[in-house]
Order: C-alpha cells, then structure tokens, then sequence
C-alpha cells in the first residue's frame, strides 16, 4: 500500500526531528498561559502540535503547508472534474506531498477494495427508533465498527510500540472507505425509502455519496468533492479534532477516537453552525421577501444583535480576512447557481453584514466562514434535511483527524493529561504576582 510505504520512508528522521527537539530544548517556554484562557476554554493557547494542518490569521486553513486555492489548482482530480479527488487529499494529510493521479487513485482505489459494510452496522442503524437524530446515528455506525479494529486486535497480541501507526493506518482506511456509503445509509432510512444503494465502481469517494442518496447530478457530485475537501481538517484545537486526538491519546482505537469526536461535532456550538446560518437567511427571507433592499437586510442584522444573538456564520477566532473556504464555495455558487435567490442573498449579506459587525466595534474579524454558505449550497441541490448537514461535516472531518491519529501514533505522541488548579490557587498566584 503506497500510504504505508511513504509514511514509512520518512519515520526515521520524523522520529529523530522529533526526539532531538525535545531533548534539547524540552524546557524552553513557548507560550504563558492567562487566567483568562484558563477560564475561556484555553482559547489560542498554544499546547498542541499537529504537522496536517494549520489555521494562518491571514489566508485561512493551510493543508501541509498548502493553501486552499492552491491545492484547487495542484490536486489530481477526477476526469471532466474542477475539484480535488478525496483521495488526493487524504495522501497529501498523510504523506505531505502532492500525489499524482496515479497515486490519488490507489488510494480511491484501496478504499473501494475496503469499503464493503458489515451487515451488524446496518441491523444496528435499523434497531434505532424512527425519531434518532442522524448524528447519533452515525456515531453509533462508527463505534459499531470497532470490532472490526486491527489496531485492538493487535495490541491484545502485544503489538510492538513502533507499529502502532502501521495498525492505526489499517483501521483509518478501512473506517474511512465506508464513510460515504454509511451517511447515504443514515439518509435513505431518516429520509428516504430506508434503501442501500450500492456505489457504483466507476465513481470516486466523494461522488458515490451523491449516488448513493440519489443526488445523480454531475453538479451535485462536484458540490460533495469541494464539500468534502473543504471541511477536512482545522488545525486539532477545535472540538472534534481535539475530542479524537484526546481519546486517541489512551491508544483507543481510531473508531472509538472518531466516535468520540463525533459526538463533539454534533454540539450546538461546533457542527450546528451551517445549519443555524442557513436557517437565520431564511428568517430573513420570511420578514422581508424574495428581494430585501440593503436597509432591510442591515435592519434585520442590527435586530438580530441588539437582541443579544450573533450573526451565525460570521467571524472567527483565528481569522483576520474572509474565509477560503468560504470564497472557494461562493464561487461555485456563481458558476453553477448564480440565479438562486438565496444564493443572491448570500453574495448581497456579503456587503452588508461586516460593515454592520464592523460598526458594532466588538469583532476581531467581521468576515463571513465556511458556515455562512455550506447550508445555501446542500439547499439548492434539494438536501433540505437540516439535522443531517452535520453528518456530511462530520464525513469529512474523519479525514483529517485520522490522518492526525495516524501521525501521532507514529511520533509516539503520549497520553495527553493536562493539570488542574483550583480556583483559590489561581487567585493566590494572581496575589503573589502583584
């Protein structure tokens, strides 16, 4: 397998970059933590490592030292396709190089030949009552497949430490080769006629979702590539990629990790935010109709912060500019949808709404991200179910934070347990420095 053979290739002077850092400058400060970080969610304090990804304030998600737009232009795509194979992206999380097609497609390839479900995880997702919000769905899809970890298996034989990456690659690409065709499950029985479609063996990963839930459009299949890609990873600060790294820690296995991270993502305050922007542009819409004018849409963002709300899908913690990711959709959105009229909304709020965030004087970045738009695109396309946009976050996010689970098991990352303090510590500390 290409993958295991070049991560191969550069563990000895990965490992020994590593060791060498850590052994002669293990006690060097880095960074102070505040009180207020400790009381804010550790907010920007810089306490994790993680060489997949990382969150530049001014050009926005970088993938390998890649930026958005350039990896648009660099990575393999599929034939008569603008955007990347999912495969592509995944050799490039866990190799750190731009894969030629050939490459790209061995790993399309491999998840093919793994992507075969077992008929437990379908007995389990039918076993659930009708009403079960989809995201626990496929939480339990996910944890339903541990039996199958090679990682557990093999540290029950007593597995040697420098292979855990080789079992935690096995179980990532066998976890992950079922993803698509496990959330097109979750919605044919949520919203659907409870049928599996089989992928068709022509197609790519992120196009065989399309098919399976019988969203057959070649515009839709292009929308579920740049979906996906988008949404892959975001440095491991955040919930779920924290969440999973954190468990990974233990050495539970990837599917107990992802699971967990999983149910990070489906809290209202990480995974809902697509959902909740999409949702505050049609209450717009309702108030004012098909065509608001600038007043009425500033109107409608000032009454929603006067009334104590944010403006969802606006603003970030790290970024000072708008979003690649955000960009990278709105112009798809103009090439393939330019005439939908929420879409227009979307492109006009653009003008309107930093401007309002700016005034207000409070936001660090009055910018819109991916949140503010992801929604409008599914709606266009007919995936109206709301409660299932986090599912199809969550698909994607599964790349990046195994690819990090992968790596982190090859670099011996240990057992992450921070320090607690209790409040009376922290206020004498705060005594002693005045």
């Amino acid at each position: 397998m290409i993958l295991k053979e070049k991560i191969a290739a550069q563990l000895p002077e990965w490992r020994e970059r590593v060791r060498k850092l850590v052994s002669e400058n293990g006690d060097m400060v880095v960074d102070q933590v505040t009180v207020k970080q400790i009381y804010g969610g550790m907010r920007s304090a810089k306490v994790l490592v993680t060489d997949i990804s990382y969150v530049d304030p001014n050009e926005g998600i970088r993938f390998r030292g890649y930026t958005i737009p350039e990896l648009l232009k660099l990575l393999p795509k599929a034939e008569g396709s603008k955007f990347p194979l999912a495969g592509s992206l995944y050799y490039l999380l866990l190799v750190g190089e731009i894969p030629s097609f050939v490459e790209a497609m061995e790993v399309e390839n491999a998840w093919k030949a793994r992507g075969v479900i077992p008929p437990f995880v379908f007995e389990t997702l039918r076993a659930m009552p009708e009403d079960t919000h989809p995201m626990t769905m496929f939480s339990q899809a996910i944890v339903s497949l541990q039996h199958e970890s090679v990682f557990a298996r093999r540290y029950q034989q007593g597995m040697q430490r420098e292979d855990y990456w080789e079992a935690a690659l096995a179980d990532a690409l066998n976890l992950t080769a079922k993803l698509p065709a496990i959330a097109a499950y979750i919605y044919n029985i949520k919203y659907g006629d409870g049928g599996f479609v089989s992928p068709d063996p022509d197609l790519d990963w992120a196009a065989n979702f399309a098919h399976m839930i019988g969203f057959d459009s070649p515009e839709y299949m292009e929308l579920s590539r740049l979906y996906f890609f988008l949404h892959s990873d975001h440095e491991s600060g955040n919930v779920s990629a924290h969440t999973t790294h954190l468990v990974g820690s233990s050495l539970a296995d990837v599917y107990y990790a992802c699971a967990a991270g999983i149910n990070g993502l489906a809290g209202p305050l990480h995974g809902l935010a697509n959902q909740e922007s999409l949702r505050w542009v049609l209450n717009l819409r309702e108030e004012f109709g098909r065509n608001p004018g600038t007043e009425e849409l500033e109107k409608f963002a000032w009454d929603t912060l006067n009334s104590g709300q944010v403006i969802p899908g606006y603003g970030h913690a790290v970024l000072r500019l708008p979003d690649p990711r955000y960009t990278a959709q709105l112009e798809f959105g103009r090439e393939y949808m330019p005439n939908d009229e929420i879409f227009k909304l979307i492109e006009e709020l653009y003008d309107v709404v930093p401007k309002v965030l700016q005034e207000l004087g409070k936001v660090k970045n009055p910018w819109p991200n991916v949140d503010a738009i992801s929604g409008t695109l599914q709606y266009h396309y007919g995936m109206r179910e709301f409660d299932f946009y986090t599912v199809l976050f969550g698909v994607s996010r599964i790349l990046g934070v195994t690819a990090n689970l992968v790596w982190a098991r090859a670099l011996g990352q240990p057992l992450e347990r921070p320090k607690s303090l209790t409040t009376k510590m922290l206020e004498d500390i705060v005594v002693k420095a005045k």
